[in-house]
């Protein structure tokens, strides 16, 4: 089971939010924090007990990763995953949705959150990112009851849903491929082998 976390809020309330990516390396706020707390307590109500957590070389990532691992009262170190950073927002780097609308206009952003596709200018690398992801999910668990922390930012975490036929079609079937802040999807192999996602976007 893989269970991947979108890092916690980097706005505070009133402030206009804004595109940051790969570049842009922001903290949490200290309602991020506490997203990043709640979940931290959710998992460990749900008995989920992490055998491995990849984390996201950004800080707010790392800042989301710590009080979930802290939750779990067992020391497991995060690794560094470099396919869990961000996307580079190209010319919308750090530019507010108005203004990243303005250049891209609402068709390409719909495009981006229901089929991964990128607007124009912006630095992906989706088929190393799919890749990667399809390694991670084709590789034994450290056991059948033992899930696996990702802790990741919006733009990176899509792509584990075009990694796999059966996670394409759940993907076909979502109002958005986006994770919102302190919320997080859930990716398993069935008892028939297929994979499938029985939860995504889910705030605790």
């Amino acid at each position: 089971m893989f269970v991947i976390v979108r890092h916690g809020k980097t706005f505070a309330a009133g402030e206009a939010p804004r595109r940051i990516g790969a570049r842009t390396d922001l903290p949490l706020t200290d309602e991020g924090e506490q997203e990043a707390r709640r979940l931290g307590d959710h998992f460990a109500e749900l008995g989920w007990r992490f055998g491995r957590a990849l984390v996201s070389p950004l800080l707010r990532a790392q800042q989301t990763a710590a009080p979930i691992l802290a939750a779990q009262g067992t020391a497991i170190t995060p690794e560094p995953a470099d396919f869990l950073a961000e996307i580079d927002h190209g010319p919308d780097e750090n530019q507010t949705e108005d203004a990243v609308l303005a250049r891209i206009g609402h068709a390409a952003l719909h495009a981006w959150d229901h089929a991964a596709e990128p607007p124009s200018g912006w630095i992906v690398n989706a088929p190393a990112r799919i890749a990667a992801w399809a390694d991670l999910f084709a590789r034994p668990p450290a056991g059948p009851d033992t899930p696996v922390l990702l802790v990741t930012s919006n733009g990176a975490a899509r792509f584990a849903l075009l990694a796999d036929p059966a996670l394409r079609e759940v993907a076909a079937a979502l109002p958005s491929l986006k994770l919102p802040t302190g919320g997080y999807g859930m990716i398993r192999r069935s008892s028939d082998g297929r994979l499938e996602v029985p939860v995504w976007g889910q705030r605790p």
